[in-house]
């Protein structure tokens, strides 16, 4: 079992690399296979880029960034920044420059590594344009001068022992998104991001021959936190996945026995599976469905602490005929998901369990470093995001921060080491979001939620998304589109009803699925505009809102719609690195057609 009492990110770097010297860490595409660096080598490696960065001027306290999608290179310069008691900020290669640069200036970094010679380009001219940046990195780059080779080779020649910083000391800023505004630095400490290693290691059960397919960014909360040093503390191994369009690829070549994901991951294959067995044979549709109700039937069993040797013999037979069939596509030793990032759907959480892949779902955010609750083997409920996670307490408050009864719905307050020590640079932001909590620091998370009678959290929304109809009903978006998203044919759905009379939708369609309807029925239509101006789709489309929209409350559900012919992206501006809509971004690049809605 991993260990539980790490006291700082060099202190676990440095025993896991002795421990599992000669174990696989991290495994890197090249001509399509996987070549697997040890942990001998990955010490060996930070040792050097340690003195590197030394040799660059970096020292306790200094920070250091970082422009890179997840490879060896980033986790060696996360933990030789650590060893030298600076701290690492790590940023998205998707982000624009202009956030590259704000953060840059905002975290006074001295030091930044990019990926590629396009980045570096893109990022040379900041040298002159921010004072403090003292030396630009480039991992691909040849050249002697900037290479990361280079300064590499300069390390190995002139080594420099770590530092072990105090739990206390910064370990890293983790920007967040940025939905409205610029970007924030959240401050986390060692003994923040350690006491959540610790506590996942005591909750979930990881063997060191487990293997990660990473595809969630590490510039993210989740990604660093719970893959990268959560799998390294455990002496598990990380295989970097070339990115969203080879995973599946991927996944045969690594052969993951734990996935990582966030939610819309999960719907895909959700939606995959559903549309798959929509062109199968009636055999197979009624092997799946059969399948589908066995499993079902065990899980409601086992909950209760019951068991039926039929139903198990069924599910024995079941599950080798139809879903160890779908389990290969993910390498066929996956044993377990964790999910988070958002509210996964319960019918969804339900399938990828049922189809034989235990699925943990949790909750937290950069602020609290980031887990604060999860499902563990232990505590498991469909549709909450489990309970607190050791060391953490979890309370529901109103709007003064005074504790409300269980079963209440409030807002998400957080306690435990897992608080961040504060936002960079913003001492009223940070003073409005920890408060003191009966002596305890507390951190107020803008969730909504309650907690249930057997101690399990449940999330019913994001306070700033909230608004209120004329009528005066409120309404929460986020979980009404995830229900509507569950459609196989729609990709994205927008609820909007700010102070308006009733709720409409901005849908944007799953154009593959429209363009095979359309084939298939006879409807001449095959682009996204052809889609927007076709009744029979619009029809479609109307049907599938009806459909899964059924279970919402008659105020909530959208009475008006349209189709959009572009998706939410990033590069549109539309959605965050993690995957976010920018809900005012939208409204303000769609105000036309959510006016003519209301007309």
């Amino acid at each position: 079992m991993p260990s539980n009492d790490f006291t700082s990110l060099v202190n676990m770097q440095e025993r896991v690399c002795e421990e599992f010297a000669t174990r696989p860490v991290i495994g890197t595409k090249r001509n399509d296979r996987y070549e697997w660096t040890s942990f001998a080598d990955l010490g060996k490696r930070v040792d050097a880029f340690r003195a590197a960065l030394s040799k660059m001027g970096v020292e306790r306290g200094k920070k250091v960034a970082i422009i890179s999608n997840n490879r060896e290179e980033w986790a060696v310069a996360a933990y030789a920044t650590y060893g030298l008691a600076a701290h690492f900020v790590p940023m998205y290669e998707a982000q624009l420059p202009k956030d590259w640069k704000y953060i840059l200036e905002d975290s006074g970094a001295v030091v930044l590594i990019v990926a590629n010679e396009e980045i570096y380009q893109k990022t040379i001219k900041f040298m002159d344009e921010i004072e403090h940046l003292q030396e630009i990195v480039c991992i691909e780059s040849t050249s002697e001068d900037y290479s990361y080779a280079a300064w590499m080779s300069r390390g190995e020649a002139q080594p420099v022992p770590s530092l072990e910083p105090d739990g206390s000391e910064t370990a890293g800023l983790i920007y967040t998104s940025g939905t409205t505004g610029n970007p924030k630095g959240v401050i986390l400490s060692h003994d923040n991001f350690t006491s959540n290693v610790n506590a996942v290691n005591e909750v979930f059960p990881r063997e060191s021959d487990d293997v990660s397919c990473s595809f969630l960014p590490w510039a993210h909360s989740f990604g660093q936190t719970a893959e990268l040093h959560c799998m390294l503390s455990a002496g598990c191994s990380i295989g970097i996945a070339g990115g969203v369009a080879t995973l599946m690829d991927d996944f045969l070549l690594v052969k993951p026995t734990v996935l990582f994901s966030v939610p819309r991951v999960f719907n895909k294959i959700y939606d995959g599976l559903q549309k798959r067995m929509a062109d199968e044979s009636p055999v197979t549709k009624f092997l799946f469905s059969r399948a589908l109700n066995i499993s079902k039937r065990k899980r409601e069993l086992e909950s209760k602490g019951m068991q039926s040797l039929w139903v198990n013999t069924q599910h024995g037979v079941l599950d080798q005929l139809v879903f160890s069939k779908v389990r290969e596509k993910f390498g066929g030793r996956l044993k377990y998901a964790f999910s988070g990032g958002a509210a996964l759907q319960k019918e969804v959480g339900e399938f990828i369990d049922d189809i034989g892949i235990l699925v943990f779902e949790g909750y937290g955010l950069t602020e609290t470093s980031p887990i604060a609750s999860a499902n563990n083997p232990e505590h498991r409920k469909f549709g909450t995001i489990g309970v607190p996670i050791p060391g953490v307490e979890i309370f529901i408050c109103d709007e003064e921060g005074a504790p409300l009864p269980q079963g209440q719905e409030g807002e998400i307050v957080i306690v435990g080491p897992n608080v961040m020590q504060g936002y960079h640079n913003l001492p009223e932001q940070t003073e409005a979001a920890i408060f003191d909590l009966d002596g305890k620091r507390a951190f107020r998370s803008g969730d909504m939620g309650k907690i249930d009678d057997e101690g399990y959290v449940k999330i019913t929304g994001r306070f700033k998304e909230q608004y209120k109809l004329e009528n005066g009903k409120y309404v929460v978006p986020t979980p009404l589109e995830e229900g509507l998203r569950l459609s196989g044919f729609i990709t994205q759905v927008f609820v909007y009803g700010d102070n308006r009379l009733f709720n409409t939708c901005l849908v944007v369609p799953d154009f593959e699925a429209c363009k095979k309807w359309c084939a298939e029925n006879g409807v001449n239509a095959s682009t996204p505009a052809e889609f927007a101006a076709s009744p029979r789709v619009r029809e479609l489309i109307g049907d599938e809102l009806a459909k899964y929209g059924e279970g919402f409350k008659g105020y909530e559900r959208p009475k008006k719609w349209t189709l959009l012919e572009d998706e939410f992206t990033i590069e549109n501006d539309l959605l965050t690195p993690k995957m976010s809509v920018k809900r005012r971004n939208v409204v303000a690049r769609y105000k036309s057609e959510i006016e003519a809605l209301y007309a």
